[in-house]
Parts: structure tokens; sequence; C-alpha cells
């Protein structure tokens, strides 16, 4: 097996303690919060990296977690409707986004259809980390735009001594949202466990009045969802370590807007170990293991209840950790971290609208990372990662109608090299640099799909002879913080030699039904993106009714296109910029914010450009007590405006039915128990 490099710098910042965070988005730093995505739990301001946590989380939950990131920097909906949006970071989507659960993989068939959702629900999500750029890669090839990380407290890291929890209800909302989730934890004795459930319920989409096949509509049809989950665990804790074990069911039941009868039904259940120990005698200071088995299904339904199609996925992951202790070396410390990771996959899809084989996936890999800090105001960073990908597909089902031909295997061995630096030129300014090369294995409906999709309504036909995807990424940062002022800058660039796309062949295909739909194929092309996220936060003292007020402002703007055509690359975000005032008088915070997102007509041929548009939202907390337990209330206006908008990053055959959600009042409550 190769070995390589990959990027060492990853970190975050948080704006505020506890509930008197306005937004974790901003750079400006009172404490600093490790990424657990990075093993090192180093820190550097100036990475692209950022963190959601408690009331900038509370306030943003959404139904799903594209919706939940959507507007933080870098961060797009892929927008399938409501219930349907995976993160789309920097202009990548489906399995160059690595979706992780408490730093494990989330294991699930979301990357293989717009319409299928991610299997974990924000609610019991008690921080969102979402990292971009090289230091990503830590993760794999599949981790090449960016990695979203779900952190619950399912296994318990933590001693505990006697009982405490947390309420959560919330209301309202262009979906009219009814939902709840309830947490009790408790311990003693080294002894900790917890226990979790939640229910949402949402109706279908409010919008703005808009005209779709020449009718008036004010409602995404076929939009509506119940989702109801929960999960148990428990742990040994000591001084230095834990080790235990959880149990986790979601459940979820919601429509498809580009078919207005059919629904999918779909259930996940996942059994979680893991396990810490720090404070080792000798080279090794801590080591890490953490192990999953995941069962997960939906079933898309037809309007008179039948089974149209069952996709399937079974998997298993492995990943091992070993922290080394920290050493002097030149003059300076050097420590790191190696480690191992395997993944087991098999999936299958059976069904009229299968348009993938069943296929097994399986993935071995040997990473490591160092870190040498010659002196305290810069650092440099190496790892290594080389994985090695095996991808079998199951061919024809016996007595299908012959489509994905005999079973074949393809062999894959991807690496990624990435070196990163970070410096401290003056006190409150930090400077950082990553550059990388990345090779990612083709996933299995880029080798093997072959029939009609629909949620793209085209023909998608796979190559079995595709090569590994090919790229360099290069990141640049820089920050400065000083008296709760600051500012962030982060640049991107990456250029594919081998960019599997899926790009139009020019072909239409007839279907048994005698319907007509074009042709589209996965297919290695030359390609670029880059782009920026700049942030800023500003404190401006006292306002003219009172209270501490805070300027923050935002903007992001990425840019794709193949470079053999000149085409630009599909659903790609517009330049896009907020600013938002934010206030706090005692208990109670307040927010205006104003959203902008430009016009999108850099757009592929068989695409049409997206207007822009413009935002107005408020939001409301207060901090107090409810049967003399901590409460956080919040109340929040949506598109006060009531303006129609439409999302960019949504594949074609959804943006003309689904717009971003209209005028919309929602309210809810937090209590500590």
């Amino acid at each position: 097996m190769r070995l390589t490099l990959i990027a060492a710098a990853c970190a975050a910042t948080s704006t505020a303690p506890a509930w008197a965070q306005s937004t974790a988005a901003t750079p400006a730093a009172t404490a600093t919060v490790v990424v657990t995505g990075n093993p090192l739990r180093q820190a550097d301001p100036a990475a692209p990296t950022t963190t959601l946590s408690d009331e900038a989380l509370l306030t943003r939950r959404a139904s799903t977690l594209g919706e939940t990131l959507d507007g933080l920097p870098g961060v797009a909906s892929s927008g399938f409707g409501p219930n349907a949006s995976r993160p789309v970071i920097r202009g990548q989507d489906g399995d160059r986004i690595r979706v992780l659960s408490n730093a494990g993989a989330s294991m699930d068939a979301s990357a293989l259809s717009f319409d299928h959702a991610v299997p974990l629900d924000p609610l019991v999500i008690e921080r969102l980390e979402v990292l971009r750029g090289p230091a990503a890669l830590l993760h794999g090839g599949g981790a090449i735009g960016g990695v979203v990380n779900a952190l619950d407290n399912r296994i318990p890291r933590l001693p505990a001594d006697g009982l405490s929890g947390a309420l959560e209800l919330r209301g309202g909302g262009a979906a009219s949202e009814r939902g709840a989730s309830a947490l009790v934890e408790g311990g003693a004795d080294g002894l900790a466990w917890h226990a979790d459930a939640f229910a949402r319920r949402t109706d279908d989409l409010n919008v703005p009045r808009f005209d779709v096949d020449g009718q008036r509509r004010d409602r995404v049809l076929n939009s509506a969802s119940a989702a109801q989950g929960g999960a148990v665990g428990a742990a040994r804790v000591w001084a230095d370590g834990f080790a235990g074990a959880s149990l986790d069911t979601y459940r979820n039941h919601y429509g498809v807007v580009v078919e207005p009868d059919i629904t999918i039904r779909m259930k996940r259940d996942r059994l979680a170990l893991s396990g810490e120990w720090r404070a080792l005698p000798g080279a090794v200071e801590t080591v890490r293991a953490q192990a999953s088995a995941t069962d997960y299904e939906h079933r898309e339904l037809e309007g008179d209840g039948s089974v149209g199609t069952v996709f399937a996925t079974r998997g298993q992951e492995l990943r091992l950790e070993a922290v080394q202790a920290a050493r002097p070396l030149a003059g300076g410390t050097l420590d790191g971290v190696w480690g191992v990771q395997a993944e087991n996959q098999r999936f299958s899809a059976l069904g009229e609208e299968a348009f993938v084989p069943g296929t097994h996936t399986r993935q071995a890999a040997l990473f490591g990372l160092q870190r040498w800090r010659p002196a305290p105001d810069w650092s440099l960073s190496a790892g290594l990662r080389a994985e090695q990908v095996r991808v079998d597909s199951a061919g024809d089902a016996e007595g299908a109608e012959p489509r994905f031909g005999d079973p074949a295997s393809r062999r894959f061995r991807p690496w990624s090299a990435a070196l990163s630096a970070q410096w401290t030129p003056a006190p409150g300014w930090t400077a950082s640099a990553g550059a990388a090369q990345t090779r990612r294995a083709p996933t299995s409906y880029e080798l093997y799909a072959d029939g009609v999709h629909a949620a793209t309504a085209a023909y998608e036909k796979g190559d079995p002879a595709q090569r590994l995807e090919r790229g360099q990424q290069l990141d640049l940062g820089l920050a400065w913080a000083e008296g709760g002022r600051s500012a962030r800058l982060n640049l991107f660039a990456s250029r594919f030699a081998n960019y599997i796309a899926l790009a139009g062949t020019g072909r239409d295909i007839t279907t048994d039904e005698g319907d007509t739909v074009p042709e589209y194929a996965f297919i290695g092309v030359p390609a670029r993106l880059s782009g920026g996220e700049l942030e800023a936060r500003w404190p401006l003292g006292h306002g003219p009714i009172g209270g501490l007020w805070t300027l923050e402002a935002q903007t992001d703007w990425v840019r794709g296109e193949r470079t053999d055509t000149g085409e630009p690359l599909p659903r790609l975000a517009p330049w896009r910029a907020s600013l938002a005032l934010d206030g706090r008088q005692g208990a109670l915070g307040w927010r205006v914010e104003v959203q902008h997102a430009a016009r999108q007509d850099r757009v592929a041929a068989d695409d049409t450009p997206t207007p822009g548009w413009t935002q107005l939202h408020l939001r409301a907390t207060w901090a107090d007590t409810l049967a003399g337990q901590p409460a956080l209330w919040f109340v929040r206006l949506g598109n006060l405006g009531d303006t129609l908008a439409r999302s960019a990053s949504a594949v074609g055959t959804v943006r003309a039915l689904s717009p971003l959600p209209g005028r919309s009042l929602s309210a809810g409550v937090r209590v500590a128990l």
C-alpha cells in the first residue's frame, strides 16, 4: 500500500459561550473550541472551519442537515424540497462531501440520489462541525469537498453524577412544523448513561405564489413529512478515558416533490462503539477506537401504497487512532497521530426505478499526521493516507430483465497528499496555507449506473472503466481578532485532471413506458473550481434603544468550469452576502439579518439561470426559567417580505417545483432539566 501525505491543519473557534452565542459562524473567539473531526484537536483560527452549537444551533435547526447548514460560509444546500437536502460545500456535493456521526461514517443512500434524505435529524444533534479545504482529506478522497461532523452525547465521554436532561419544543415555520426532543442523562461510580427521543411532523411547505405548468401555487406539493427516533447509550468513564456503546434508530416518511404521489419510508438502525484511553506511558499518549454497524433501508411507495423500489445499505466501519506524545525535534516539538480505517458496505436496489445494480464496496486505509512546531508562532504539518478500494457489481438479478450485465469488479488504490502551515505574524493575526494532491475512487453508481433516474429525469449511465478522480487543491487563510472584533478570509482553488461529472451525451432514450428522457453519462473531464469566504464581526457598543450591538457580515463565492470546453459546472451557488445586526441586553437577544444571493447565469447548456433574491429575517431569544429550570425561548420570523427565491444549487427538476420557504413565524423553547 502506497504511503501518502494528507492535510494537517483544521480547527474552529466559537464566538460566545452557551446561550449567549449569537452565531458560531463568525471567526471571533472568546474561547477556543476543538474540532473532533481533527484527531490532533489543534486550533487554527485561520482554517476554513465552522462550528454550530448552543443558541446558534437551536435557532438554525431545520428538518434537514443541508437546510440547517445552508448559508454558513461556503455551504449551500442541495435543496431537493424541504425533506431531502444534503450540504453542498464550495460547489461540491454527493460523494465528495463526507457526512460523519461523532467522527464515524453515517452509512446511507443519500449521496446516490437527490431525493434520498440524510438519516440524521438536527433535533438531536448537539454540535455541528464543517471542515472545508485540504484538512478534510484526513477522512479520505470522499471528503474532497469537505466534512460535516454531527456530534451528540449518545456515548457519554464525561463522568455523570445524578440526573440531568433537556426538553426542546418547537412549532410553526413555513412547513407548520411540530417538533419535540428530549434527553435524560445520569450516572454514578464511573458509569454514565444517555437516552433521547425525538418526533417531528411537517405539512406541505408554504412558499410565495409561483407559476408551474400554467398553475399558480403557494405550496410545494407532496412535501409533508413525519420523522421520529431515539437512542440509548452507556459508557464506563474514568479520569483518563471512556469506553461505551449506543444503539439508535431513525424513521422518516416524506413526500418526493418531483412526483406528486410518491413517498419514501426510510428507516435506519445503528450500533456504535467508542473508546478513548489518554495519558498513556511511552511514545503513544492517547488511543482512540470506534466501530459501527448500520442497517439502512428505504422504500419508495406508490400512490396506492404499493412498493415501487427498495434501497438497502448494510455496512460496518472501524477506525483506530494512536496519538503520539510530543517530543523534541530540531529545536522544536513534533507530535502527530497514526491510524487505520476500514469500511464494508453492501448496497441493493430492487424495483422499477432501480438504476444501479446491487454492489459491495470495501475500503481499507492507513493514515498518518505529523505536526512540527519549531517556534511558538508557527507550525508545519504533513500526513499520510493510502486507500485500497474494491467495488463489486452483482450484475443482473436472477430472472430480471437484462440491464447491468454480468457481475463485475474494480479495484483502486487512491491516495491523497497535502502539506499545511500556520503562522502568527503579530498578536491577533493568524495565517495558514495548505496544498493537496487528491485521488478519489469512483463510486458504485459512477461505475455501474444504467437506467432512468427519476430525481434528475434523465437516463444515467456509468462507466465500468472509470479512472480515479485526480485533483490538486490550494487553500489560503488569514484571520484577525482583537477586543471582540474579528475578520477571516479564506481563498481556495482546485484543479482536476479527471473530474467525474454527469454530462449530457446529446442522445434521447425511450423508456419501456414510451417516455423520452435525455441520456447523461458519468465521464472524466478536466475542471477547475475557485472561490472564497470572507467573514467579519465588529462590536458597536450600546445602541439607540440600549443593549450591546454587534455588526456581522459575510460573503462567499465559487466559480467552476470544465477546462476543455469552458462550460460551467452544474449547480453552483452564486455570489452570496449577508449583513446582520445582533443585539443583547441582559437575558434578551435579537438579530436582524439581510441575505442576498446574486443571479446565477453561469450555467451548463442544459440548465437555466436562477434569478437573484434578497430576504429579511428577524429573530429574538429570551433566557429565563420555566418551572424553576433554565430555559431559552426563541421566536423567528423568516423571509419577512415573502420574497420568491429559488436555489441555484438544487437540481433543475426540482428547482421549478420547490422554491425557498415563504414568510413564516416559528417559535420554540429548550429547557435544561
